[in-house]
């Protein structure tokens, strides 16, 4: 039986995390969901720094552009952390610019998924999500 894997979303967009958690539901997917609003909550949370750290294993969906921290800021620290540098990340980001997209991948993200092309169609992102880590190993 696969592992339950816990989904961070790094957004600070109200509309898009709800959007998000909408098609969790619609999909009829209980994976547990962690919301955080910028990469400074999101780093917290992974390093359990008076929270509960998320779970093992966990998929991260992160959006470019935050306050405080920057989804270019969060992946660069995270890729510093011997804890988290094997996070598995899915970046859903407004960003079209062909800078953000090589940068996000010279971080190793997983995926690059522009947010004007899925409009309302998380759906589509989830059922996407759910089929990888339904197949993949990923690091615990």
């Amino acid at each position: 039986m696969a592992e339950t894997v816990t989904v961070l979303v790094v957004d600070d967009d109200d509309v898009d995390v709800e959007g998000v958690q909408r098609a969790f539901r619609k999909a009829k997917i209980a994976n547990p969901i962690r919301i955080a609003r910028d990469g400074v909550d999101a780093l917290r949370q992974l390093r359990g720094e008076g929270v509960e750290p998320v779970a093992r294993p966990y998929i991260i969906i992160l959006d470019l552009n935050m306050p405080r921290m920057d989804g270019r800021e969060f992946l660069a620290e995270l890729r510093e952390d011997p804890e988290h540098r094997d996070a598995i990340v899915f970046v859903l980001t407004t960003s079209e610019t062909p800078e953000d997209r090589a940068a996000s991948y010279d971080k190793n993200v997983a995926g690059y998924i522009v947010k004007s092309a899925v409009g309302e169609g998380f759906l589509n992102v989830i059922n996407l999500l759910d089929r990888y880590w339904r197949v993949v190993l990923l690091p615990a």
